[in-house]
């Protein structure tokens, strides 16, 4: 939908994971007070991070089997987040979890766009939209091997399409060389409807031609992290 060339743009390159949690139906089996519990030892950790690393959670509960939690994480430093996961996974209703999906990547600025628009630019914002879209993203190797100049064309058609629908916000993460996808897109919106004529229309440019992977698609719903847990049971 998307690709290296129409990137969120930051001052500051965050590392950001987007990192999906299934829960064992053996936790909806516990008793209450020991569920209560288990969610409050998961968020304290969220909590005990926030310094250092911005968390919003998300519930893919209906939408995306195997993403009953969705945390989206922006920080400078991998290491700090990798440790905040380690304790997740050893913290409450997290011993009963595992990573169903894990996508992560650095800003950077993009080198076809001048300066981004303020759609582009929702890494940086700390209000959150209701409805997130995240999935892997990578080009064929006939994209890297066009012209500068065939290639600035066809993302010039993109982003003209992508304007028409300046409410939905779009971070772009790169990961070339770091996991198996180049890119991770993000995009964020409260009309599902009109993401997926957003979605129709790009599928129509010339740079569709170019995609290699843009699956799997998560989709999930933005919700304060203990009313996200509580959902779980």
């Amino acid at each position: 939908m998307t690709d290296q060339d129409h990137p969120t743009t930051s001052a500051t390159p965050w590392f950001v994971q987007f990192t999906a949690f299934k829960v064992d139906p053996a936790w909806r089996r516990l008793p209450q007070g020991a569920r209560a519990d288990g969610r409050e030892a998961f968020a304290a950790v969220v909590d005990a991070y926030s310094s250092s690393i911005t968390t919003w959670a998300y519930s893919g509960i209906g939408l995306k089997i195997g993403a009953d939690l969705l945390l989206w994480r922006r920080g400078i430093d991998p290491k700090p987040m990798q440790e905040m996961t380690a304790r997740l996974l050893t913290s409450g209703i997290g011993c009963y979890s595992e990573i169903s999906y894990q996508l992560f990547g650095y800003t950077r600025p993009s080198v076809y766009t001048r300066r981004p628009t303020s759609q582009e630019q929702a890494i940086d914002l700390n209000d959150r939209q209701t409805y997130l879209i995240v999935y892997p993203f990578s080009k064929t190797t006939d994209w890297y091997l066009m012209s500068r100049d065939a290639r600035q064309g066809m993302m010039n058609e993109h982003m003209r399409v992508g304007h028409e629908y300046a409410d939905i916000r779009q971070v772009l993460l790169y990961a070339t060389g770091l996991d198996d996808q180049e890119f991770v897109v993000a995009y964020e919106t409260e009309d599902l409807p009109r993401f997926s004529q957003l979605v129709t229309d790009l599928r129509a440019t010339e740079a569709r031609r170019y995609t290699l992977r843009d699956t799997p698609i998560i989709t999930a719903i933005h919700r304060p992290l203990r009313e996200a847990l509580a959902l779980i049971g």
